[in-house]
């Protein structure tokens, strides 16, 4: 007989006689219920847009509803606004809806000719260019307002439609919540600019509406200074007792003001500004479909795959080229880099943030995947002609430019706003370019080899050290950080290649380093030494056909590392990128299957990968 089998029964037989003269217990036999820290990673999109945001409106999404993204993301069938149909995969576990505050609604509700909109002036003369068919003038309004131009003096909304399209919905979204099964998260983006500088920031609430109902969105038409913006998520907290948090996101666009040195004022950054920046800006969006913002070949040029979606030709309103000083400013592991700076100076980092990643998609759908894409706007869902499409009048940023991504993974005790909402804050969180690679990160003094390949690895991690978006202070004599990595590839996407540790550290000048570390490798690889780089696996990519074979690569991967490097007396911090086996772009895809072709120059080859929340080292 089998011996997994004997065990089996063998059990069955024990379990048998000891429940048959089992006696209640006042205490609970559930240690995985009773448990306190997080035992799954779940997978959502903090960051989506409807027909509710100004821009998605004039641009042609009229009748993706936020109803709409709620039902695409917990996996139901729905048709694109050019009426393709499309499904996910596998359902997301939670989605936030996340319309620009500014124009709220208004041009869907001017299409709609809602009475509530058409008493106002404003809402008559955008309902008389829909009527005109002069659409482009709604447009014209909304990007002036959002690139720093200003908004027209009389384009003012009155509080009360303000809070008319902010209950429909905050109502919705109560409407598809689902604690435990599919997790709606009340939001909103601040959408400003500097000049064309993007300062965009995502709004997300932990609470219902017996709390967000008695807020009105703070938009960048009351002010384009985050401080401003922070002033208003503290009111709110003041006022309700509950919380909220901002998302900075798409530093590349920002020419140099996302993370810069002073404040919109111009002033050097405070310990206050700098308290107050960490506290309300917990995480930032790394990765979405206006390109990836971890890091640039010009401010890594020792990391071989830094080269990864790259949209550094302009700013976000393409008001002004960009300049090799401003990349400094607004990419994710410099500003890191540089957060420990500000912290030797201020005493308080205000760059310490954790990442995530997510779509920005403005046709109301969720597609992460390279086989499954259909871009932001109406311009970018699938035809043979989105490649050379340019973005939006005025900005001419092709359809090839944009990136499949990207996905937010938490790791929470429970699939509800509250238990999410909490491992953002705390950044136990991480960013995935699309697909879901399961990624564990805990940094210690004492972790062993043998610790990664328990079972209850995840229970010494948070028993011998902290998880990711932890810090570690004062090591303890003749010690230094050990990480303990696991990662699993997607089971539906492509096999991993390699794990990798990025650690930037402050040297006692002041001056910034980063190293990168190959700390697990798949194909029996060794990492290359002194400095050298270690080739990828292989490629098995058929670009003709659009495909690829996970005969190469590994299912898991997993690393207890030891800093070889490690100073006691410098400020550091460490975070995780995976890389999977390269696979075919989007481009290849839509090559194949709708007969397009590929523009000279861009990719049709991609590497997937994910990067987690740092861990920071404190002397």
């Amino acid at each position: 007989m089998n011996a997994r089998l004997i065990t089996f029964l063998l059990a069955a037989l024990v379990w048998s006689s000891s429940t048959a003269s089992a006696q209640p217990s006042s205490t609970a036999y559930s240690p995985v219920v009773a448990t306190k820290y997080p035992r799954r990673v779940y997978w959502g999109d903090l960051h989506l847009h409807t027909q509710c945001s100004a821009d998605a409106y004039s641009l042609g999404t009229r009748h993706m509803t936020p109803a709409d993204a709620f039902r695409f993301a917990r996996g139901e069938a729905v048709k694109t606004e050019t009426g393709q149909p499309t499904r996910l995969k596998r359902p997301l576990d939670f989605l936030a809806v996340t319309d620009h505050a500014e124009y709220l609604g208004a041009f869907f509700h001017a299409g709609k000719r809602t009475p509530e909109l058409l008493q106002t002036s404003v809402g008559a003369r955008w309902a008389g260019y829909l009527a005109n068919g002069e659409d482009r003038k709604l447009f014209t309004e909304f990007a002036d307002a959002l690139v720093g131009r200003g908004a027209r003096e009389d384009s003012r909304l009155p509080d009360f439609f303000k809070r008319f399209v902010w209950r429909e919905l905050v109502n919705e979204a109560e409407r598809f919540n689902e604690p435990g099964r599919f997790t709606t998260i009340v939001g909103y983006e601040w959408s400003a600019a500097v000049d064309g500088n993007n300062l965009h920031r995502v709004v997300l609430f932990r609470d219902g509406p017996e709390n967000t109902l008695k807020h009105i969105p703070y938009s960048s038409l009351d002010s384009i200074d985050p401080e401003d913006l922070w002033k208003a998520l503290e009111g709110y907290e003041k006022e309700t007792s509950g919380r909220v948090l901002a998302i900075p996101h798409n530093g590349n666009g920002s020419n140099g003001m996302m993370f810069a040195d002073t404040t919109i004022a111009g002033q050097p950054l405070s310990t206050d500004y700098a308290a107050r920046r960490s506290r309300w800006e917990p995480v930032y969006e790394v990765t979405q479909v206006k390109g990836d913002g971890e890091t640039h070949p010009y401010l890594s040029p020792n990391d071989e795959f830094a080269d990864y979606e790259r949209w550094d030709k302009t700013n976000i309103g393409g008001t002004r080229k960009k300049e090799p000083w401003m990349l400094e400013y607004e990419y994710a592991r410099s500003a890191l880099a540089r957060g420990l700076a500000h912290e030797s100076r201020l005493g308080v980092n205000p760059f310490a943030f954790g990442m995530i990643g997510s779509t920005d998609s403005h046709i109301g759908i969720t597609t992460t995947t390279e086989d499954n894409f259909f871009g932001k706007f109406v311009s970018s869902e699938p035809t043979v002609n989105r490649m050379v499409t340019q973005m939006a009048p005025g900005f001419p940023v092709p359809g090839s430019d944009f990136a499949a991504s990207g996905l937010a993974a938490v790791w929470a005790t429970d699939n509800t706003r509250e238990a999410l909402f909490d491992a953002l804050t705390r950044k136990e969180v991480y960013a995935t370019t699309g697909n879901r690679i399961t990624v564990r990160l805990f940094g210690g003094w004492d972790f062993s080899p043998a610790d990664v390949k328990r079972a209850d690895y995840a229970e010494v991690g948070y028993s011998k050290g902290v998880p990711m978006g932890g810090t570690l202070n004062a090591a303890p004599r003749s010690k230094a950080p050990v990480l303990m990595i696991t990662a699993t590839k997607d089971p539906d996407e492509a096999n991993l290649d390699r794990i990798q540790v990025i650690k930037g550290w402050l040297d006692a000048s002041g001056k910034t380093h980063e190293k990168i570390y190959d700390v697990a490798l798949s194909g029996n690889r060794r990492a290359a030494s002194n400095g050298g780089k270690t080739p990828l696996v292989g490629s098995t990519v058929d670009i003709s056909n659009a495909t690829y074979s996970n005969s190469i690569g590994a299912e898991s991967l997993d690393a207890v590392w030891r800093d070889p490097d490690f100073d006691p007396k410098l400020r550091a911090f460490y975070y995780v990128r995976v890389l999977e086996i390269p696979t075919p772009r989007w481009t290849a895809y839509d090559a194949k299957r709708l007969g397009a072709t590929i523009p000279s120059g861009v990719k049709s080859v991609t590497v997937e990968r994910a990067y987690t929340s740092p861990i920071w080292y404190k002397p």
